[in-house]
């Protein structure tokens, strides 16, 4: 096989792992792509460089994508990443990556530089706003030394990485791995330039769009939020053997997505019925449906709010005139469903899911579908 063939050959199966999220970083992908397209050692020279591999998964991207699709999702990106910069202006942020360059796919994240002395002082920002974050500390070797990256991982409308760097190194120019050359990185005012020149729309449109930010959360943050906390209400192991009321609620959505794994609305009202147990033990559903209010459809509230009732449908403990109403609106049927898959959910030590995959899977169906 000529290199040239395999080096091609060995950035495609690269750009593949990591379109598909097999592997994050490049210098794994082209590893593990090697390995498999050929057997034996494969020179160093005949590698693809990063920036091969990259125009490789931007080929993929389309294909799978659409370049409508593609370039509308890039818009919205973007149209978030500069409302972000807003709130982080005084951690000087700079954008940076994959939605600067116009070179996203299913799964890329908002890159942003921020700078603080203190990662902590940017945490308490994101507190102030209510959203679920991770701080990760990551050791890497680079040029020879080894360095400690700070990031934070915000669960937003799109995934948000912070990157945290010492104020000091505001100027400083840093190198991309894939070009060699300087990173390119924008500030809020550039930003929002490009967003006029590239898209189409005029400041004022773009500043009504922030504004409209402004006073709507990401739902899938807010359905975050109000689910860690139910890692700490335990309940009565009479009648809930598997714990607290987070695992019985993944377990409750885990059945559900094997009865209805496209339908949306469903799958949300079986994560979501518990949520209430955090705010109010007294009055669960009222407390939670309040809690959710705007978040979710109609279907879904209704399938919230009677739950309760689905058990005693099937311990036969509900009203005749009760039942026959039930019986006869159109969501009987899924909320028989959900009652059978709520009973289901109470195995001490099952298999679930992590809060984050299970919103992740259902957030695809709202885009898949648009519901």
């Amino acid at each position: 096989m000529s290199s040239m063939k395999l080096r091609r050959q060995i950035a495609w199966e690269a750009a593949r792992l990591m379109y598909s999220r097999d592997v994050s970083e490049y210098y794994q992908a082209k590893q593990k792509a090697a390995r498999r397209i050929h057997k034996g050692w494969v020179k160093p020279a005949d590698l693809p460089s990063n920036a091969e591999i990259r125009e490789q998964v931007q080929v993929l991207a389309r294909l799978h994508e659409g370049s409508d699709h593609q370039r509308h999702r890039l818009l919205e990106m973007r149209l978030r990443a500069a409302w972000w910069l807003r709130q982080l202006k005084e951690f000087h942020p700079r954008l940076i990556g994959s939605v600067l360059g116009g070179a996203i796919r299913q799964g890329s994240d908002v890159d942003v530089h921020v700078f603080a002395s203190n990662p902590h002082r940017i945490t308490m920002k994101l507190d102030e706003f209510g959203v679920y974050y991770e701080l990760q500390r990551k050791r890497v070797k680079k040029d020879g030394e080894q360095r400690i990256f700070t990031h934070i991982h915000v669960r937003d409308e799109f995934p948000i990485e912070l990157t945290v760097y010492h104020p000091s190194l505001l100027g400083f120019r840093f190198q991309s791995s894939i070009t060699n050359k300087p990173i390119e990185r924008a500030s809020l005012s550039q930003l929002e330039r490009l967003i006029v020149l590239e898209h189409n729309i005029d400041p004022e449109q773009q500043a009504a769009r922030l504004e409209e930010m402004d006073s709507c959360p990401d739902r899938f943050a807010v359905f975050l939020s109000l689910l860690v906390p139910l890692e700490n209400v335990q309940q009565n192991l009479r009648y809930h053997p598997e714990g607290d009321v987070l695992f019985h609620s993944l377990q409750v959505y885990g059945h559900a997505k094997e009865q209805m794994p496209y339908d949306e609305e469903f799958l949300l009202a079986a994560l979501l019925h518990d949520i209430g147990k955090a705010i109010d033990p007294d009055d669960h559903v009222s407390a939670g449906l309040e809690s959710i209010e705007g978040f979710v459809s109609t279907r879904t509230s209704w399938l919230i709010a009677n739950h309760m009732e689905a058990h005693k449908i099937h311990d036969r403990t509900i009203g005749a005139r009760r039942r026959k109403r039930l019986v006869a609106h159109q969501w009987y049927e899924d909320l028989v469903v959900l009652g059978e898959c709520d009973r289901a959910g109470r195995v001490p030590g099952a298999e679930v899911e992590s809060i984050e995959e299970a919103l992740d899977c259902i957030e695809q169906i709202d885009e898949m579908f648009g519901s």
